[in-house]
């Protein structure tokens, strides 16, 4: 199999490509290193990949549709694991045209050049923040979609494209509604990463809200091998990729006081505009048409990836 990975040195990204090359595919990582967070953590996600057989990193945009062309068309790629994505709900909200132009423009730029191609499948990654608000709970695949952040509404259009695809032009889609990913190379800006910090340093963490809010955390080793099961299953559809649990943002930041027996002051201030309330995945369709559930709960995940910070500190 040759795969192309946007997003590649990412944080979900770059455990694909890991999981892909040890499989013996041969990958093509595209990403623009956008300073959206440093740059030189995305490129340390990636430096021991660099010397590897059937690796190659390309540094490019997927808005650039002659570069897309050049990759998916003429280097014949077979699957294409589209990871690349503005993320970030809060600065989707300062500047909404951003995520627009990269998660839905960019989407649709992928979709129209694989069909001049040979690729059998995309695997799409999309969010939890396609449901928005919560008329029930956990969220099922059937859940009305109302985003509460131009970022969710980014990812429910390429996400309806990629249905669109498959169904009037006959090329192979899935998407991927993930659940707050985590696990080593997670982003920064991320609650668990800077909670973990925060804690290991015994420095005050920071809550916005009154903590009440929860989430579905999923563990970065499910989403790959969810993403693993999507090559050969699932076509036109869309799946919930969670833990099937939720946590309290309170109960989040206790539990990582309590792994990394520290005692930081936890304060709390205003809540953010975009924030969806909670988010709950029902993986019974995941389950069933992917053959695929979590590994990993809440505890296990927390202590691998808080071992994973200590060691690199």
């Amino acid at each position: 199999m040759k795969a192309l990975v946007t997003g590649g040195a990412g944080f979900i990204g770059s455990h694909l490509v890991d999981k892909l090359l040890e499989q013996g595919h041969h990958v093509i990582c595209l990403d623009n290193f956008d300073p959206y967070y440093d740059p030189k953590i995305k490129r340390e996600n990636i430096r021991h990949r660099l010397d590897t057989d059937n690796f190659e990193l390309v540094e490019g945009d997927i808005l650039d549709k002659t570069l897309l062309k050049k990759i998916i068309h003429d280097d014949g790629i077979d699957y294409i694991f589209h990871n690349a994505a503005q993320a970030g709900i809060r600065v989707s909200v300062e500047n909404p045209i951003k995520p627009h132009d990269i998660n839905t423009t960019g989407t649709l730029n992928i979709l129209e050049t694989s069909l001049d191609s040979d690729v059998k499948k995309i695997i799409n990654a999309s969010s939890s923040s396609v449901y928005g608000k919560a008329e029930y709970l956990p969220f099922d695949e059937v859940h009305p979609k109302t985003p509460v952040s131009p970022y969710g509404v980014s990812k429910l259009a390429a996400e309806h494209y990629c249905r669109v695809f498959n169904e009037v032009y006959g090329l192979k889609t899935t998407s991927l509604r993930l659940f707050t990913v985590y696990g080593p190379r997670m982003r920064p800006d991320l609650a668990i990463s800077i909670f973990t910090r925060r804690a290991l340093n015994n420095e005050t963490i920071e809550i916005f809200g009154d903590g009440n809010k929860t989430r579905d955390f999923t563990y970065i080793d499910d989403v790959v091998e969810a993403n693993m099961k999507a090559i050969g299953k699932g076509d036109g559809e869309a799946y919930n990729i969670g833990s099937g649990k939720r946590i309290s943002v309170i109960e989040l930041a206790e539990k990582i006081i309590d792994i990394t027996q520290s005692n930081p002051k936890i304060i709390f201030t205003d809540p953010r505009k975009g924030d969806a309330e909670h988010t709950w995945a029902n993986i019974e369709k995941a389950k069933k048409e992917l053959d695929w559930e979590p590994k990993y709960d809440i505890h296990t995940g927390l202590k691998k990836y808080v071992e994973y910070v200590q060691r690199r500190t």
